[in-house]
């Protein structure tokens, strides 16, 4: 397991806070630290403070989240920004209610505990095929400049000669 120094953990979380930063989703792509690192990460370094008696906004009831996203609906990734810090929000949270909302009209209903698991797994799955992929282009990128470095050798030196 990578250890990352605290500098360059509040670089990340500063680059997620600034109006129209990078979402976690980015950063996750781009340096491959998971998702829930970066969330845990955006909590510490966020300078987000603990409201005691207040519920966490996971736990908010469909009213007062249906409320937020008429409040955002209109909003530029700017002005999402400022609004999520000064509620205690992320754009992603907010985006995930959007994404339920429009699932639950669409459907009639949310998905079931057994359906949700079922999609952790697959988004799961998803993300270790992504990640091979990755790894596969990559190896076949390097698999093609060694091809075309062996045929330029031979360009300029010729076939080897045999003994």
């Amino acid at each position: 397991m990578p250890h990352y120094s605290e500098e360059y953990k509040e670089k990340l979380v500063r680059e997620m806070m600034l109006p129209g930063g990078r979402s976690v989703l980015e950063i996750h792509r781009a340096t491959g630290i998971s998702e829930n690192t970066l969330y845990s990460w955006k909590k510490r370094y966020g300078g987000e403070e603990d409201e005691g008696e207040q519920p966490r906004p996971e736990n908010w009831d469909g009213e007062r989240k249906l409320l937020v996203l008429t409040e955002t609906g209109g909003l530029n990734k700017q002005e999402m920004s400022e609004y999520c810090r000064e509620n205690g929000l992320y754009i992603e949270q907010i985006e995930r209610w959007r994404e339920f909302a429009i699932a639950g009209t669409e459907s009639g209903s949310l998905l079931t505990k057994g359906q949700r698991q079922e999609w952790q797994r697959d988004r799961k799955k998803l993300c270790e095929l992504e990640k091979e992929l990755r790894r596969k282009e990559k190896a076949l990128a390097e698999v093609a400049a060694l091809l075309v470095l062996e045929k330029k050798a031979q360009a300029i030196w010729g076939e080897g000669e045999e003994g």
